[in-house]
């Protein structure tokens, strides 16, 4: 059973932040996964997967946002959850990571019930798209690495697996946009592919905003 959140709030940062602290706690369900989105973005992540057949999320890191997935896929579908662990600068703010053990733990009590069928890939995106085997994609969702090149890389290795109809949702891509937020890098790639006036993602166009993410869908 978790912990109260007002005894939560009790622990000073250096503790709460603590990675090997906070694996211990998330992996044995006494706190919950840190939230990495907002109630709007749950319910958008939630809208697109719920029957998108096989989803993969870029980068777990304490599970919140596959939980989120999890509750609303069912057994007949594929979570593929890709993340190398630990902490990467690019990726998480200073001092933050997670462990593999404890996320696999959090995921698995959310998908337990009839959820669907999970696939863990416990590596960089970019070495395991080359190998990928498992079928079109319907919904992608890119929120590991946050430099511009490192969101450009995933989008140039993934984006011609997802299946015709099929979305990618790009997480902090709308730094300086209305009641948006983000940060340079996500936001400088959509905005190149998609806001530009040349039309380097022929076939794609943006479905929906809401925070600091950015669902783009392609043509089926």
């Amino acid at each position: 059973m978790p912990l109260p959140q007002a005894l939560r709030r009790l622990a000073p940062d250096r503790l709460r932040d603590d990675p090997r602290l906070r694996a211990v706690a998330v992996g044995a369900g006494l706190i919950p996964p840190r939230t990495m989105h907002s109630d709007a973005e749950r319910e958008l992540l939630q809208r697109l997967g719920r029957d998108a057949g096989r989803v993969v999320e870029i980068g777990v890191y304490e599970g919140s946002s596959a939980v989120a997935l999890a509750q609303v896929m069912g057994p007949g579908q594929e979570l593929h959850l890709i993340d190398p662990f630990g902490h990467h600068a690019s990726a998480l703010p200073s001092g933050w990571g997670a462990t593999e053990r404890a996320s696999r733990r959090v995921v698995a009590r959310a998908a337990r019930h009839d959820g669907p069928r999970v696939v863990w890939h416990v590596a960089f995106s970019h070495d395991v798209a080359p190998r990928w085997s498992a079928g079109p994609i319907g919904l992608l969702f890119i929120d590991g690495d946050h430099a511009e090149a490192g969101v450009q890389r995933d989008w140039d290795d993934w984006h011609d697996l997802v299946a015709p109809g099929g979305h990618v949702l790009f997480h902090d891509a709308r730094e300086g946009r209305p009641e948006g937020r983000g940060l340079p890098g996500p936001t400088a790639v959509v905005d190149r592919l998609l806001r530009g006036p040349a039309d380097p993602a022929a076939g794609w166009s943006i479905a929906a905003e809401v925070d600091r993410t950015v669902a783009v869908r392609r043509a089926s």
